[in-house]
């Protein structure tokens, strides 16, 4: 027995690395990455900015978004607030028909997050009529958004950090959970929203390192689409790091489970 599960360890435990890299690849995570990104920039930002116009307690919504995620400060901060900050009359100017528009666009965006999920645990698409949960997942993610702009204004320090990544964690916990019409268990789920959270916390220390001086120089060099393409870049970052941390999520669930696999028949 000893023989076998020694003959069996190379292809049962290959590497960590090796195997995501696989999955990563089977799901084509760099385009659903960029696919995350360019829907982010064209359809949910114009419907945050919409929001943020509304806002009655005025927190800049979308752009302070931006800059608390990225980790901007000074000079930085400046351009893109600028950039992204919506005009006095937007939400005056906004039809109803324009609404309709940015929560359909919202909407597809969210059907693209679904199918990443499910692709992510090899189920099935949903049906078309669950749309939604989509929109119900949508609102979800405005109001988490919202919340984290708040909490800048509200807490500081590591109250703040706390409360932000655990609000975060939750989020990342419930979503895919809502969105596979709980076919998967929530404990499964978890590791995968704690190696998004992860992932989130290590883009902001990038971001703060390589895209705060880069707005400053694009901006210079190439005015506001300058700014653009780096907020692009970064949100590349998050669609990665969130299917990148729901795949972790996901091999993670798979290795233990084998581990136990493993244990229960070497006790036998």
């Amino acid at each position: 027995m000893s023989e076998r599960g020694s003959a069996e360890r190379p292809t049962t435990h290959l590497g960590w690395a090796v195997e995501l890299y696989r999955r990563g690849k089977r799901l084509e995570l760099m385009h659903r990455a960029m696919g995350f990104a360019t829907l982010s920039l064209v359809t949910l930002a114009p419907l945050l900015i919409v929001v943020a116009a509304l806002d009655p307690l005025h927190h800049s919504g979308f752009a302070l978004w931006l800059v608390d995620g990225m980790d901007l400060s000074g000079r930085s901060s400046k351009v893109l607030t600028e950039v992204f900050n919506p005009p006095v009359k937007v939400a005056a100017t906004t039809s109803v028909w324009g609404l309709v528009l940015l929560v359909v666009f919202g909407v597809s965006f969210a059907s693209s997050v679904q199918n990443a999920y499910e692709r992510i645990w090899r189920l099935p698409s949903g049906p078309w009529h669950r749309i939604w949960r989509q929109v119900v997942w949508l609102i979800a993610l405005m109001a988490y958004l919202y919340v984290q702009v708040v909490t800048r204004t509200v807490l500081e320090g590591t109250h703040r950090m706390l409360m932000s990544v655990g609000v975060g964690v939750l989020f990342f916990w419930w979503g895919p959970h809502f969105f596979l019409g709980h076919q998967v268990r929530w404990r499964l789920l978890f590791p995968g929203a704690v190696a998004t959270m992860v992932g989130l916390v290590g883009l902001r220390v990038f971001s703060d390192l390589v895209f705060t001086p880069l707005i400053v120089t694009n901006a210079v060099s190439y005015g506001a689409i300058g700014t653009i393409l780096v907020v692009e870049s970064w949100l590349i970052g998050v669609g990665f790091v969130v299917y990148g941390g729901a795949l972790f999520g996901h091999l993670f669930c798979d290795r233990m489970g084998h581990l136990l696999q493993h244990e229960e028949a070497g006790d036998e």
